[in-house]
C-alpha cells in the first residue's frame, strides 16, 4: 500500500465566525440566513480575493481562508470589519451581523484543497477571544506584521487554548492609527441609483439595441464607482416600456435616485438626452442634451457618467470619471458592430453573435471589448461540444482581450469562461476573482461564477453564489434558474430541483435532462 503523502506549508490563516448566530437565527431564520449569504458572496469572498487569499472552508456561521502573506492576511481582516461596520450602520443593534476574527500564522497541511493542522486550530481557537467586531493575533502574526502596518496591539497575554499543548500569547488588533472602525457619513451612506433603459427615438425599432448598449455601457462606468451603489442591468432593463413613473420604479429597486435619457439616430448624427431624477422628491437634479457626430458617442458617456457622480458623489472629482474608461475604440462602425453582437449574445444567441463581434475586431483590431465578447460568444456557443477549431480561437480571443485591456472586467470574465468549460478550474478561479473585484455588482459575472463552483466540487457554495446573484435583481437572466436547477441536483435537493429547472425555457438550456433525471429520481423517492 502506497502511503499518501502531505504537502506541510508556513500559511497565515483567517478564521471568522458570526456573534450571536443562534440569536439571530432564532429571531428571523430565513432573514439570517439571507443576510449570511449575501454577506459571505458580496464581501467576504470579494475582500479575500482582493488579498491574494483562498477560502478553503465555510461553516453556516464561519469561514477559514487562507493567505501566502501574514500582512495580507491581517490586511483582510481589517477590510472585512470596516465593511462590515458599514453594513451595520443603519441597522437596529440587535439585527446588526458582527463578526470574530482570529488570524495566525503557522504550519498547516494541505490536501485536496483542504488545509489542516495546528496552524489553522490556534487561527480558530482565538477567533472567540476576539471582542464582537474586533479581530485577535497570535504573537506570530504580531511580530511578523511589525511596524509594515500602521496598527495598534493591546497584549491579552498567554491564553492555554482547547487542544493546544503550549500557552499561545494573544494580541487584540486595534484600528490603524487615525482610522474609526465606523466610518464616516460619506463611506457608510452610498447613493442608490438605476439606470432605466434610454428610449429609442430614431423611429426604427431595428435601432433598439444601440440605445440599449448604451444605457449598458453607462451602468457598467458608474458601477466602477464604488461610492454609488448602482443596480443591476438586468434589473434596470426589466422596466423597459412598463410606463411606470419614477417614484414607482425607485420603490420596486429600491433606490433614491433613477437615470433615464433618450437616443435619436440620424444617418451619423446622435442626439442623446439625459436626466436624473431624485425619487424621493420628484425633483430633477440635472438634465442636459448632446448633439454630435456617432464617433462621439464615448465622449457623450463620458460626460453623463462625470455629471451624475458630481451630482451624486461631491467628494469625487469629475476627472475621475474621464479616467474611468480608456476609450474603447474610436470608430463608430466597431462600436456598432459590438452592440449588435452583445445584444445577440444577452438573448442566448452566441453564434448569430460571433460574425458581427468578427468584423468589429477586423474595423478595429485594438478595440478590448469586441475580443472580450468574441471569447464570450465562441466559448458559450460551443460548450455543449466543444469544437477544438472554435475554442482555439476563443482562447486567442479572450488573451488579446487582456493584453489589451488588462483591467477590464469583462476581459477576465471571458478568459474564466475559456478555462471553466475547456477544465483549468484553477486559472478560471483567479479570472472570476480579478473580475468581481473589477466590477463586484455584475450579476452575469456572478452567475458564471457559480458554475466554476459546481464545477470544482463545490455545490453548497454555488448555491450561494448563485442566490446572491438572484438577489441582485430582482428580475434576472433565464439562465440562472438553470444553474441552480443543476446545483439542486448536485445537493440531491430533487424537489427543489425539478421547481427550479421547470421554470425554464427548454428551447434555451440542456436543463431538460436533468430535469427529466430529476423527476425521474423524485418519484423513485415516493414509491419508497
Amino acid at each position: 500500500m502506497v502511503e499518501k503523502s502531505f504537502q506541510r506549508r508556513l500559511a497565515a490563516i483567517l478564521a471568522a465566525d458570526v456573534v450571536g448566530y443562534s440569536r439571530l437565527m432564532g429571531v428571523d431564520e430565513d432573514g439570517t440566513l439571507t443576510v449570511v449569504r449575501n454577506l459571505r458572496a458580496e464581501v467576504i469572498e470579494t475582500r479575500i480575493a482582493e488579498h491574494q487569499g483562498r477560502l478553503f472552508k465555510s461553516m453556516g456561521d464561519g469561514f477559514l481562508a487562507e493567505f501566502p502573506s501574514v500582512v495580507n492576511a491581517v490586511a483582510c481582516a481589517i477590510a472585512l470589519q470596516k465593511d462590515m461596520a458599514a453594513r451595520n450602520a443603519e441597522l437596529p443593534e440587535d439585527r446588526a451581523i458582527q463578526l470574530r476574527i482570529g488570524v495566525n500564522l503557522g504550519d498547516v497541511i494541505a490536501e485536496d484543497g483542504d488545509v489542516f493542522g495546528e496552524g489553522v486550530n490556534v487561527a480558530a481557537r482565538i477567533e472567540g477571544l476576539a471582542p464582537a467586531g474586533g479581530i485577535a493575533v497570535t504573537s506570530m502574526v504580531h511580530d511578523n506584521v511589525g511596524s509594515r502596518l500602521d496598527l495598534s496591539f493591546e497584549d491579552m497575554g498567554e491564553q492555554q487554548l482547547k487542544n493546544i499543548a503550549q500557552p499561545v500569547r494573544v494580541y487584540s488588533l486595534g484600528a490603524p492609527s487615525g482610522t474609526s472602525v465606523r466610518p464616516t457619513a460619506v463611506e457608510r451612506i452610498k447613493p442608490s441609483i438605476a439606470v432605466l433603459p434610454f428610449t429609442n427615438m430614431s423611429g426604427d425599432p431595428g435601432q433598439q439595441y444601440i440605445s440599449d448598449g448604451i444605457t449598458e455601457d453607462i451602468i457598467t462606468e458608474l458601477a466602477r464607482f464604488r461610492g454609488l451603489s448602482v443596480v443591476a442591468r438586468h434589473a434596470s432593463f426589466h422596466f423597459a416600456n412598463k410606463g411606470k413613473s419614477h417614484i414607482e420604479v425607485a420603490r420596486e429597486l429600491g433606490v433614491a435616485y433613477v437615470v433615464e435619457g433618450s437616443l435619436r439616430k440620424l444617418g451619423e448624427r446622435i442626439r442623446i438626452t439625459a436626466q436624473l431624477v431624485d425619487a424621493i422628491t420628484g425633483n430633477h437634479v440635472w438634465a442636459d442634451r448632446y448633439d454630435r457626430d456617432a464617433q462621439d458617442i464615448f465622449a457623450v458617456q463620458d460626460l453623463v457618467v462625470a455629471a451624475i457622480v458630481t451630482m451624486l458623489e461631491g467628494r469625487m472629482y469629475a476627472a475621475e470619471a474621464a479616467k474611468a474608461r480608456a476609450k474603447p475604440t474610436t470608430s463608430w462602425s466597431a462600436y456598432d458592430c459590438l452592440l449588435q453582437g452583445r445584444n445577440l449574445c444577452d438573448h442566448q444567441r452566441d453564434a448569430e453573435a460571433v460574425p458581427l463581434l468578427e468584423r468589429a475586431i477586423a474595423v478595429d483590431p485594438h478595440f478590448a471589448l469586441a475580443h472580450a465578447w468574441l471569447a464570450i460568444a465562441l466559448t458559450i456557443s460551443n460548450v455543449i461540444v466543444l469544437d477544438d477549431d472554435q475554442m482555439a480561437k476563443a482562447e486567442s480571443a479572450s488573451k488579446q482581450a487582456l493584453e489589451l485591456d488588462a483591467n477590464d472586467a469583462t476581459s477576465h470574465w471571458a478568459r474564466a469562461l475559456y478555462y471553466l468549460w475547456t477544465g483549468d478550474h484553477y486559472r478560471s478561479r483567479f479570472h472570476f476573482d480579478r473580475a468581481l473585484t473589477l466590477n463586484p455588482a455584475d450579476m452575469q459575472i456572478k452567475g458564471d461564477y457559480a458554475n466554476w463552483q459546481r464545477a470544482s466540487g463545490r455545490p453548497a457554495d454555488a448555491l450561494a453564489t448563485i442566490d446572491a446573484a438572484i438577489d441582485l435583481g430582482p428580475f434576472v437572466p433565464d439562465w440562472f434558474a438553470a444553474v441552480r436547477g443543476l446545483t439542486l441536483f448536485d445537493l440531491a435537493r430533487y424537489a427543489d430541483a425539478v421547481e427550479a429547472l421547470e421554470s425554464v425555457p427548454v428551447q434555451r438550456s440542456s436543463g431538460f435532462l436533468y430535469l427529466a433525471a430529476a423527476r425521474a429520481i423524485r418519484r423513485l423517492n415516493w414509491c419508497k
